[in-house]
């Protein structure tokens, strides 16, 4: 199967820049201004769940929304826009591990001000796992980068002449 060089390309592009998203998360990065906004709209999403879910679903949200995009590409035969696609949802799972990180200390400014309830603290807390922050954000900083391999896997594999290989 003949790879599309424009293809192997943005994969490979795509894959250097996820990569270093994944080396420095605490920066903030491009898309992050877009997974900023998915994030504010999941807490009003879930907020019809009760408390505990409108404050998780910011996160859950920035995380479900790029992967129902993948979903979408995916199942209409767009192989290689769902692999590129999943770049996204592992650099918003790394943004997700940057804030349950910083569960404990607070330190990151968050957009209602002082006095906002920061998500992460209040979730770990609720579920008495507030101590365990620093495996917790690890674990979820290591799903992010995983996904991002996975992408640039797949993204690589899709990278064929023809359209599609999966489906």
């Amino acid at each position: 199967m003949k790879k599309n060089p424009f293809k192997v390309a943005i994969a490979v592009g795509a894959g250097l820049y996820f990569l270093w998203c994944a080396l420095d998360p605490e920066r903030w990065h491009l898309i992050d201004g877009v997974n900023l906004i998915i994030h504010e709209a999941g807490h009003v999403l879930f907020m019809p769940f009760g408390e505990f879910l409108s404050i998780a679903g910011g996160s859950l949200a920035q995380v479900i929304l790029p992967a129902l995009f993948v979903l979408y590409f995916y199942r209409t035969g767009q192989a290689y826009s769902a692999a590129l696609t999943l770049f996204w949802v592992g650099e918003s799972t790394l943004n997700v591990s940057v804030y349950a990180a910083d569960a404990v200390h607070q330190d990151l400014p968050l957009l209602g001000g002082e006095g906002s309830t920061h998500d992460w603290n209040y979730l770990l807390d609720s579920l008495g796992l507030l101590g365990a922050t620093p495996f917790i954000g690890g674990l979820i900083r290591l799903c992010g980068t995983l996904l991002i391999l996975a992408a640039l896997y797949f993204a690589l594999w899709e990278s064929s002449e023809e359209e599609e290989a999966w489906g």
